[in-house]
Formats: structure tokens, sequence, C-alpha cells
């Protein structure tokens, strides 16, 4: 079983934040659990490995869009104040 801390920041504005990176990062340590699942020999899984191994790849497709979709935010250049 994973645990796995994450910050969580409540805004003034409302709903909840997570840190980017520690969504990647638990993304990340999911597929890998899923791999070690799909990749045992000792047969400890009842589901199909292929199965597993596809939705291992597309949670961390998914955490790398994230990464990327992040980096290009960062590095825009600033707005003046007031534009978007």
């Amino acid at each position: 079983m994973i645990q796995v801390n994450v910050p969580v920041l409540f805004p003034r504005s409302g709903g909840v934040l997570i840190p980017a990176a520690e969504v990647t990062s638990v993304l990340r340590r999911v597929a890998a659990g899923w791999l070690s699942l799909a990749d045992g020999e000792d047969g400890e899984t009842e589901f199909d490995p292929d199965t597993i191994r596809a939705l291992a790849g597309a949670l961390g497709r998914l955490a790398d869009q994230i990464d990327v979709e992040c980096i290009a935010y960062a590095s825009r250049p600033e707005s003046p104040p007031g534009r978007a």
C-alpha cells in the first residue's frame, strides 16, 4: 500500500490547491506500483498484465502532461497588472 503525505492549501477564495509536483509524484508512484504488479512472476494479481501496463502508461503520460503545462505556464513572460 502506498502512503503519501500531500500538502494541501486552502486559499481564501475557496477550493483546495495541491502542488502540481506532488500530484505528478503521486501519479508516478501509483504507476510504478501497478507496474510491479504487472511484472510479478508469482501471479499475485488477477488483473491482466497488459491492461495494468497500459493504465500505468496513461498515468505516466498524464504526469508528463501536467509537468509540461506547468513549465509552460511558469515560463510565460509576466503580464502587466490587471491583464491575464
